[in-house]
C-alpha cells in the first residue's frame, strides 16, 4: 500500500487511527519532562527571595519589580512562541524554548546582585511561557483527537509535581549556607536535559502539511506507523483525506466584532483574576510568612507542603470537567479558593496554614485546568487561537501590576489586607462567570452527536 501517490499526506486521519503505543508514551514522557522543569522554574525565585532579603538586603519592592517584569517576559514569550513554532517546527521550537529557559536559569546561578538576577529571571520567564504554548500545540497535533484532552491533562499532572519538588528541594538546600540558594537555579536549569529525547521525538506531520511539505510529512508518518504496527500489529485503513481550505490568519480587529468581543473580554476577566489571584499566593507566601516572623526554613517548608495539593487539583478537574456545566464549576472553584485563601491569611497556626494553603493549591489547579478547557469553547474555529491567546496573554500581562499592588497593600495596611485583596480578586472572577458566562455543555453534547452521525459519510 502506497501513500505517496496522493498529493496529500492525510496526517490527521493517519494519526487519529493509531492505537496508543510506546511512541505516544515516549512523547508524553518528553513533554512531561519539559513541563516538570517549567513548573520547577516558575517558583525558583519565590523560594530564594526570603534568603536574599537577609543576604543582599533586598526590599519587598525590589522583589515586586522582579516578579512584575517576569510577567512582562511571559507575555512576550507567549506571543513570540506561536511564530517560532510556525516558522521552525513544533519539535525544534520545543527544544529551543526549553534550552532557552534552562540556559538563563543556569546564568542565574552566577548572578551578583538583584538587578542581574532580575534580568536573568525575566529572560527565563519568557522561555517558560513560550515553552508552554509550544507544548500545548505539539500535544494537540501529535495525539489522536479522541484522547488529546486526556493526554494534555496527563502531561500537566506529571509536570506539576515540579512545583512541590522544587519547594522541598529549596527547603532543604537554601538554609545550608550563604551561597546554597544558587543551587536552586542549577536545579531549574536541568530542563536542558530534554535534548536527550531529541532522537525519540518526531516533528509534527501536520506542521509539514501546513507548509505543503507532503513528502516530509509522509516520511514521518511512515516511521510512526511502522513503530506502532511493530508493537500493536496491522493498522486499520485511515479515513480518506478531506481537502481542507487553507487557514487564513485571523486579523486582530476580528475580535472587535460583537460576537467575539464579549468572550474575549469575559476571558480576559477570568485570566486576569486567576493570574493575580494565584500568583498572589504562590509568589508571595514564602516572603510574607518570613516577614511575619516564621523562619525562612519554616516558611519555605510550609509552602512546599501546601503545593502537594496541585497535582490532585488537576486530577479533580479531569473528573468534573465533562460532567457538569463548566461555567458553574469555575464559579464554585473560584469561591472556594477565595474562602480558603482568606482563612490562610487570617491564621498563624502552622497546621491551618498548611491545610488552607493545600486547599488553595488544589482548587486553583482545578480552576486552571477547567479554564483551559472552557476558553477555546467560547470561540469558533476561525477566532479560537487568536481569542484564547490574546485573553491568556493579557492575563499574564496584568500580573505585571499584581505584585506592585500586593507590595503596596502590604506596606500600607499589612499582611491580612493582602489576603483580603486576593480573596476579593477571586470572588470578582467567580461572580462575573456566574452572572454572564455562557454555558458550553449543550454545544459540546451536540458536537458529539454530530460526530457520531457523520462518521459514515465522506
Amino acid at each position: 500500500m502506497h501513500h505517496s501517490a496522493a498529493p496529500h499526506s492525510n496526517a490527521l486521519n493517519r494519526l487519529n487511527r493509531l492505537p496508543i503505543s510506546r511512541f505516544h508514551k515516549v512523547t508524553l514522557l518528553a513533554v512531561s519532562f519539559a513541563y516538570f522543569f517549567e513548573f520547577a522554574d516558575i517558583n525558583t525565585f519565590a523560594t530564594t527571595a526570603p534568603k536574599l532579603i537577609s543576604l543582599w538586603g533586598v526590599t519587598i519592592d525590589q522583589i515586586a519589580y522582579v516578579t512584575s517584569l517576569s510577567f512582562v517576559g511571559m507575555f512576550i514569550g507567549s506571543v513570540v512562541a506561536g511564530a517560532i513554532a510556525d516558522r521552525w517546527g513544533r519539535k525544534r521550537a520545543l527544544l529551543l524554548t526549553t534550552l532557552w529557559f534552562g540556559a538563563f536559569s543556569f546564568a542565574s546561578v552566577f548572578s551578583w546582585d538583584i538587578v542581574s538576577l532580575g534580568v536573568f529571571r525575566v529572560l527565563t520567564s519568557a522561555g517558560l511561557a513560550a515553552m508552554t504554548v509550544v507544548a500545548v500545540i505539539y500535544v494537540n497535533e501529535m495525539y489522536p483527537a479522541a484522547v488529546r484532552g486526556k493526554f494534555q491533562a496527563y502531561a500537566i499532572v506529571i509536570g506539576i509535581v515540579g512545583t512541590p519538588a522544587t519547594n522541598l528541594v529549596a527547603s532543604g538546600v537554601v538554609p545550608l549556607s550563604d551561597w546554597s540558594w544558587r543551587l536552586i537555579y542549577l536545579w531549574g536549569a536541568l530542563g536542558v536535559l530534554l535534548v536527550l529525547f531529541t532522537k525519540r521525538l518526531k516533528e509534527s506531520p501536520r506542521w509539514y502539511e501546513s507548509r505543503g511539505q507532503y513528502a516530509e510529512a509522509d516520511e514521518v508518518l511512515r516511521a510512526i506507523e511502522a513503530a506502532v504496527a511493530a508493537e500493536k500489529g496491522p493498522l486499520p485503513e485511515p479515513l480518506p483525506p478531506v481537502q481542507e481550505a487553507p487557514a487564513t490568519r485571523a486579523p486582530l480587529r476580528l475580535l472587535l466584532q460583537k460576537k467575539y468581543l464579549f468572550p474575549t473580554l469575559l476571558l480576559t476577566v477570568v485570566w486576569v483574576t486567576q493570574t493575580i489571584g494565584f500568583f498572589g499566593y504562590s509568589s508571595w507566601a514564602p516572603t510574607l510568612l518570613a516577614k511575619e516572623g516564621f523562619s525562612v526554613e519554616k516558611s519555605v517548608f510550609y509552602v512546599a507542603l501546601t503545593t502537594v495539593g496541585a497535582p490532585l487539583g488537576s486530577y479533580l478537574a479531569s473528573l468534573v470537567t465533562d460532567r457538569f456545566e463548566r461555567k458553574w464549576c469555575l464559579a464554585a472553584f473560584g469561591t472556594v479558593i477565595a474562602l480558603c485563601g482568606l482563612l490562610y491569611g487570617l491564621t498563624f497556626n502552622p497546621v491551618l496554614i498548611i491545610l488552607f494553603g493545600f486547599l488553595v493549591n488544589l482548587f486553583e489547579r482545578g480552576y486552571t485546568a477547567l479554564g483551559y478547557a472552557y476558553s477555546p469553547e467560547l470561540f469558533d474555529t476561525r477566532s479560537r487561537s487568536l481569542g484564547t491567546g490574546i485573553s491568556y496573554g493579557l492575563g499574564r500581562l496584568s500580573n505585571a501590576a499584581g505584585p506592585l499592588i500586593v507590595a503596596a497593600i502590604y506596606q500600607s495596611s499589612g499582611y491580612r489586607s493582602v489576603f483580603y485583596f486576593i480573596a476579593g480578586t477571586w470572588l470578582v472572577g467567580a461572580i462575573v462567570l456566574a452572572l454572564v458566562g455562557p454555558r458550553t455543555r449543550q454545544s459540546r453534547v451536540v458536537v458529539q452527536q454530530e460526530q457520531h452521525e457523520t462518521v459514515g459519510t465522506p
